[in-house]
């Protein structure tokens, strides 16, 4: 890390170097979190492993963002986080769905709790496509900003009942099974 802030300050010009030194230097600190985030797990519980698993798991995204955001970049925040929901989505998801069907004929789940996540699925890509279309149909830019920040609040206040549904006031719904060996 000190490394590319002295490219930083001395040789801004660089900056694929400093991009590349940047994401050498975070590695150590991704392995960190991971490796935290499985002890709190192994104390917490599942649910919440799989929770701080997900949030840390997104840090990078969060960091882009933030930086976006400070320097006005809105279409890079819109591409991050699609980019962040496609990525979990099509790999993760896919590459859990591989891996236990290789391993194991019957998968079972809970059918209350994946459709609790499918409905956060779908309020997510409801609130990215509304704007998009808002602002397709030129709407003022004002408008679309009031839209922007609505839809922001009122997914951060269905995401903190989300956490209360899942942690809190439902939690069996999301605990996993332990299978004993291949079906």
């Amino acid at each position: 890390m000190p490394i590319a802030i002295a490219l930083e300050f001395f040789a801004a010009s660089q900056h694929l170097l400093i991009f590349i030194v940047s994401a050498v230097a975070i590695l150590p600190l991704a392995q960190k979190m991971g490796h935290a985030t499985e002890q709190l797990a192994e104390h917490m519980g599942e649910s919440v492993g799989g929770l701080l698993n997900a949030t840390f798991g997104n840090a990078a995204e969060l960091i882009i963002a933030l930086v976006a955001l400070h320097a006005g970049l809105h279409e890079v925040v819109e591409a991050s986080i699609v980019g962040s929901i496609v990525g979990n989505l099509l790999l993760v998801f896919g590459a859990a769905m591989l891996s236990g069907g290789s391993r194991y004929h019957e998968q079972q789940f809970n059918p209350r709790g994946a459709r609790s996540q499918a409905t956060m699925l779908i309020l997510s890509t409801i609130a990215l496509i509304l704007p998009a279309s808002f602002e397709a149909a030129e709407v003022s830019s004002k408008g679309l900003h009031q839209l922007s920040v609505s839809i922001s609040i009122a997914l951060l206040v269905v995401y903190a009942l989300y956490l209360v549904f899942s942690l809190l006031t439902h939690p069996e719904l999301f605990r996993g099974t332990n299978v004993t060996g291949p079906g």
